[in-house]
């Protein structure tokens, strides 16, 4: 077996403070994993680094700047930088995130909802 630092096993990556399990990450883009439950919309949000996602399982509704869009398995989305955006997961959802700049580094990951 080779110790890479690059390869992230699932039993070894980390949990942040949304739930997200953070997963390879690089100097310029990092993958995170999101696994949730149905609920009502997320707050508002406003972030620092340009996020693109993939529907692994399940359905979820992402209003990006007043725009809804239902997406399911197979779909995937892109919330540029700093665009108000919110969510609200209709199915049981598997995702994985790409974040660049990797948002798990400098407080860019802190939860943060706009009025």
């Amino acid at each position: 077996m080779m110790d890479i630092p690059q390869v992230t096993s699932h039993g070894c990556s980390e949990t942040g403070i949304m739930g997200q399990e953070y997963l390879a990450t690089g100097k310029q883009v990092a993958l995170r994993r999101w696994q949730e439950s149905p609920g009502g919309w997320s707050d508002i949000s406003c972030r620092d680094y340009e996020t693109v996602g993939y529907v692994l399982t399940g359905i979820l509704q992402l209003d990006l700047d007043g725009q809804t869009a239902k997406l399911a398995a197979g779909d995937s989305w892109m919330v540029p930088e700093k665009a108000r955006h919110r969510y609200r997961i209709i199915e049981p959802i598997v995702a994985i995130e790409a974040t660049s700049p990797p948002a798990r580094f400098n407080n860019r990951d802190q939860p943060t909802a706009e009025s």
